[in-house]
């Protein structure tokens, strides 16, 4: 349970009821902390900021075993955080068996901020050049083996963490970039590279100042540029940019969001019935490399602001 002017707190809590005939009551196992869940807790994120300030559970979705025993991931009808909860049964996905909960609750919203933006808003085709901009975070390190696994032919990675820039190298990145160096060094690299392989796709995870820099240097000189579809879907360093109108008349450049209030009820059906079930699929045979911390559920008070290190997803266990 969340107040928003506090802490969560372990506590009992009168279990869910149905409402209506598309509900279930789901036994929950496991469910994934992602920014998505602090920032709508705590009433900052965009989708929660018209509600009334009241205790809620937190959670939007996770990992849970229906009546008759069969194993889903489910987005919730209420909080997931808890040991009941309910779901909409048109918004569920049957797990495979070699997939664990913890690993099952902490994929799909990566996968909802990676595949959406490489499917739906840049509409990528194999043999493209993708950017993933911020790629050292859990999301990002997803969104590098999801740009792979559709069949990227060349992976760029933007990242501060050096260690974890290397490691990106062997889950699929081709070239790493560092954000720790200054504007014009940052700015060159980008040319030199789209220079060499034009970037087709650029997913954006940081938006703020480093997304002034990478659109600064598709700027065009006159003639005929590459496409660029770049795609914003986190805003880690800020959430406003400066951006001149001669830049985007410079250059032939395709700006789109990706995120809650952006995909169209089709998009989502693909996403429930064929992208999540192939990511699962690829995670349970282990071509899919996801990396989780654990918490017990009633130590939820003491561990809701725990720093994961080295882009690892918080899981809730219950």
């Amino acid at each position: 349970m969340y107040q928003r002017d506090g802490m969560p707190q372990y506590a009992d809590f009168p279990e869910p009821v149905a409402q209506n005939s598309n509900e279930l009551l789901i036994t929950m196992k496991a469910a994934a902390i992602k920014q998505l869940d602090r920032s709508r807790a705590s009433g900052k994120h965009y989708s929660v900021q018209n509600d009334p300030e009241q205790a809620t559970i937190i959670g939007g979705d996770g990992v849970g075993v229906l009546k008759n025993g069969t194993r889903v991931y489910a987005i919730g009808a209420g909080g997931m955080i808890a040991e009941k909860a309910l779901i909409d049964k048109d918004r569920m996905v049957p797990l495979p068996s070699g997939i664990d909960d913890v690993t099952a609750a902490a994929l799909p919203n990566a996968v909802f901020g990676s595949a959406m933006g490489l499917r739906f808003r840049a509409g990528m085709q194999r043999g493209e050049t993708v950017l993933i901009n911020g790629a050292t975070g859990f999301t990002g390190k997803i969104a590098v083996q999801v740009a792979k696994h559709y069949g990227a032919k060349r992976i760029i990675a933007t990242g501060r963490n050096e260690q974890s820039l290397r490691s990106l190298l062997a889950l699929g990145a081709d070239e790493i970039i560092t954000v720790e160096q200054d504007d014009a060094a940052f700015v060159a690299q980008i040319k030199a590279i789209h220079s060499r392989t034009p970037i087709d796709i650029v997913i954006d995870y940081l938006w703020g100042h480093t997304a002034e820099l990478i659109l600064s240097a598709f700027k065009g000189q006159g003639l005929f540029t590459h496409k660029t579809r770049f795609v914003s879907i986190g805003s880690m360093a800020g959430d406003l940019i400066q951006l001149s109108a001669e830049n985007l008349r410079s250059v032939d450049l395709q700006l789109s969001g990706s995120g809650l209030g952006s995909w169209t009820k089709p998009e989502i059906q693909q996403l429930l019935k064929k992208i999540l079930p192939e990511m699962f699929k690829l995670a349970a045979a282990g071509k899919l490399k996801v990396e989780t911390v654990s918490v017990d559920l009633k130590d939820i008070a003491s561990l809701w602001d725990l720093d994961i290190p080295g882009g690892q997803r918080l899981v809730v266990t219950i």
